[in-house]
């Protein structure tokens, strides 16, 4: 008697790991703000999509924030095209006490299964010109982005000036299920630290 095989009509990608901290030595008392950002073809299956961390301090032996804020999503797709990207976006008080943007930055989910690290430069739109920079100073009023997934889709941020502003680093670890099956191959995994598949889902 013949086995039957069922092929699968959509693959996974688990993405698991943290927003470690941040590197803004200018600044202090900051939160981040994240989000994902995807291709019309992938949906969410699990964990939350978007999140805000606590207000983090530098300490006396450090200038580093840190958070160590958890990521844990479960995306479903039928093909790569608009592979997810996390957005963060950093704010914190000015010197009237109003929470303003730090910084906005994006990075692509890791494509092949495996733990990784990432450092994602974070940057800020700028004033066109100096009235609208000391005015905005005044009133506390920063430009800032409405929407900060505009950030990943790149439409449009050649006409914004921007300047870079600090670092955020973020830990991934990656695992895929049904992606070959469905004749997709990201290469070689990433080995660092892997751990065995369980339940079908795949490290390598």
């Amino acid at each position: 008697m013949m086995e039957a095989t069922t092929n699968p009509s959509v693959f996974l990608l688990s993405v698991n790991g943290q927003i470690e901290g941040a590197n803004f030595p200018d600044y202090d008392q900051l939160y981040c703000k994240y989000c994902y950002v995807y291709g019309h073809d992938w949906a969410p299956t699990t964990g939350l999509e978007e999140g805000i961390t606590q207000i983090s301090s530098k300490s006396s032996q450090s200038h580093r924030l840190i958070w160590n804020f958890p990521l844990e999503t479960t995306f479903k797709s039928t093909n790569p095209s608009g592979w997810p990207q996390l957005v963060v976006s950093v704010y914190g008080p000015d010197v009237f006490g109003n929470d303003v943007v730090r910084g906005y930055g994006a990075t692509h989910i890791p494509f092949t299964p495996g733990q990784y690290t990432r450092t994602i430069p974070m940057f800020v739109p700028e004033p066109t010109w100096r009235l609208q920079k000391f005015t905005g100073w005044l009133l506390g009023r920063r430009p800032e982005y409405t929407d900060p997934k505009v950030v990943a889709q790149g439409e449009g941020r050649e006409l914004t000036r921007v300047r870079s502003q600090g670092f955020v680093t973020v830990s991934f670890h990656i695992m895929t299920k049904d992606m070959k099956k469905m004749g997709y191959d990201t290469g070689p995994p990433n080995l660092a630290n892997v751990q065995s598949a369980t339940s079908g889902w795949s490290t390598e």
